[in-house]
């Protein structure tokens, strides 16, 4: 059994945040952001909150708005009791969708969810997507406070792969999960990716961006269920030692995405 293609998907608010950085500084034009973001989904559509605003119609009047000077962008990736860096004005949207993006540029300081509805089969799902935007208070100082640099957040996925085989080892995944063990394998090893991110994009930042999303899918996985052969005691114990694990990766992911010196605000500033 191979990992599963869709557990190294890039969040949207990932690919998002990267695309808006890279919009205007000569290396992104808006048609790619869009089909990158896009991808498969029905267009995305745009509700705006009090405050925002948009220079035309869905995702790429967003983008048009955001992109028509100097910005600041990160991802955020928050989950159930960990809000670190989402305004409260998009928190509870932010925790179900476990994604937002957010941006500050001449015209303020802006939190975008995707709210995302399914349809089709399992065979040939669909999705409509549409993004909540609020207007929220400047979050650029809190988030990278926060997150710290990448280089920390290189060093702490290291630390979280060693904390996820350890994890899995002494609960015998092989043992409950057969199926689920050799997927995980296959996820530490070089399992290729193929994401529409811009191109050009710093070596780092790739490279946290496939650590993060293989570990999160290991995550996924060794969660999907309990096993039949795992009491709740074991099973606590994975979900503890899982938990950081997962955390480290969101992190690291929204790092690689807040990176300063990118990107055409960072040239506005110098």
């Amino acid at each position: 059994m191979s990992a599963p293609a869709d557990l190294l998907t890039l969040p949207r608010s990932v690919l998002l945040a990267l695309w808006v950085e890279r919009v205007g500084a000569g290396s992104g034009p808006l048609q790619s952001a869009l089909d990158a973001v896009q991808g498969e989904d029905e267009p995305h559509t745009v509700r705006l909150g009090e405050g925002a605003d948009a220079s035309g119609e869905g995702l790429a009047g967003l983008l048009a708005a955001w992109c028509s000077g100097p910005r600041d962008v990160a991802a955020v990736l928050p989950a159930p009791g960990d809000l670190t860096g989402v305004p409260a004005a998009a928190g509870r949207l932010s925790v179900d969708a476990g994604e937002c993006v957010l941006v500050h540029g001449a015209a303020g300081s802006f939190a975008a969810v995707p709210v995302v509805e399914e349809f089709g089969s399992a065979l040939e799902p669909g999705y409509l997507v549409t993004w909540e935007v609020r207007a929220v208070p400047d979050w650029r100082t809190r988030l990278l406070g926060t997150l710290g640099s990448l280089a920390e957040s290189e060093r702490d996925l290291r630390q979280a792969l060693i904390s996820a085989t350890e994890a899995l080892a002494s609960l015998d995944v092989a043992r409950w999960r057969p199926d689920a063990a050799e997927a995980i394998a296959s996820l530490r090893g070089d399992t290729p990716v193929r994401w529409p991110v811009p191109d050009g994009l710093d070596g780092r930042r790739l490279r946290v961006l496939v650590t993060a999303a293989r570990l999160r899918a290991i995550v996924a996985l060794a969660t999907s269920d309990d096993g039949g052969a795992v009491n709740l005691w074991q099973a606590d114990q994975r979900s503890a030692a899982l938990r950081e694990v997962d955390r480290a990766a969101r992190r690291a992911m929204s790092a690689a995405t807040a990176t300063p010196g990118q990107g055409p605000s960072a040239a506005a500033r110098s």
